[in-house]
């Protein structure tokens, strides 16, 4: 098949870079453009990385020598030389509005890991196995856009990749409470031990708005289309904490949740690990064959062994059992640079590219 010309906005980030090495040899997207802030523009990729490539695989030879456009000023260039464009960009909010809506105005569709428009009601945040349908908004979002190629459409913040894939597969026993306390590697902060030496021996009890992400965005993972608008589901409830603890990658999550009808825990573990999703049954380049993998052993998932399982791209689940005060408690781990930002985009772009909402230009 003839690839998709694709634009990584905000290359030189954390973020960026996953993008760029998950990108390499993809069989469906070649990377034509990078681009990033002003200061990066102008120069080589290698030469604006310099020594921040945080990746364990090496800066891969064909972006080395690729001049970094300005992802503002060099906008309309871009948008008009790539069927789509990846986005991960160190900004604020309102800022990343603006650009996202501006290239998705120039017919430009944009995959975003920002959190800037995953609240803006026809912009779908889809996790590929558990919330597919929601692409259908892009239908409505272009008639407000006044587009028709263009459109955005985000990924939900990183750490939810760790327990609410666990929790999705269980609606038909009513998900009803949910508390979960999620234990957030330094690269979900754009950081390596080397440039963040405080975390080195040391465990912070807060991340800036991390919690009421936790806590509102998967109540748009099961919300409904209406109106041209994903409603958010009134339920689950959840409630949550998160800390930053001295890990390089991986978020690991400890869940505790309350149901209509209580499940078996047979029977949970058999859903667990015999669900598929649309992604498993299209064979996209970047599914995991089996999305969620259940560990019997009382000591995993660890995150040393399990975040890079099936490319880093499957979540991990271990130590089910029941509990006291909830049904059942559980422990769920994911890949947070990988599934949980640049590699679950990657994934959405492929389901958007296979039912046909993103197109060759």
């Amino acid at each position: 098949m003839q690839k998709y010309d694709v634009a990584v906005i905000g290359a030189t980030g954390m973020v960026g870079q996953r993008f760029i090495s998950l990108l390499d040899n993809h069989k469906w997207f070649n990377v034509k453009i990078l681009a990033a802030s002003s200061r990066s523009a102008g120069k080589t990729y290698a030469e604006a990385i310099g020594s921040r490539w945080s990746m364990k695989t090496a800066m891969p030879e064909q972006v080395k020598n690729m001049v970094v456009l300005d992802a503002v000023a060099d906008a309309e260039r871009i948008a008009s030389e790539v069927d789509f464009a990846f986005c991960a960009v160190d900004m604020k909010k309102d800022e990343i509005k603006a650009l996202e809506e501006r290239y998705a105005k120039l017919e430009c569709p944009v995959i975003s890991n920002n959190s800037a428009h995953r609240n803006t009601p026809d912009v779908p945040m889809i996790v590929p196995e558990l919330n597919p349908e929601h692409a259908e908004v892009i239908n409505a979002q272009r008639k407000r856009l006044g587009t028709n190629r263009g459109f955005i459409a985000v990924k939900s913040n990183c750490s939810l990749q760790s327990y609410v894939p666990a929790l999705y597969p269980l609606n038909a026993f009513g998900v009803k409470n949910v508390l979960c306390s999620t234990y957030q590697a330094i690269s979900g902060a754009g950081k390596t031990f080397e440039t963040w030496p405080e975390m080195v021996d040391n465990v912070i009890p807060f991340i800036g708005g991390e919690e009421e992400k936790s806590e509102n965005e998967p109540l748009k993972i099961w919300g409904k289309i209406e109106n041209g608008q994903i409603v958010n589901a009134n339920s689950p409830n959840f409630t949550a904490q998160c800390i930053r603890v001295p890990v390089s990658d991986g978020h690991l999550a400890t869940v505790f949740a309350s149901f209509e009808k209580k499940p078996d825990i047979e029977e949970i573990k058999q859903i667990w690990r015999t669900f598929k999703g649309v992604p498993q049954e299209l064979e996209l380049p970047s599914a995991p064959k089996q999305f969620i993998h259940y560990f019997d052993e009382d000591n995993r998932p660890q995150t040393a062994s399990e975040r890079e399982l099936e490319n880093g791209m499957a979540v991990s689940v271990g130590r089910l059992r029941p509990d006291k005060q909830y049904d059942i408690k559980f422990v769920g781990l994911s890949h947070n640079t990988v599934r949980g930002a640049a590699g679950g985009a990657v994934l959405m772009a492929e389901l958007l590219c296979a039912k046909g909402y993103i197109t060759k230009r």
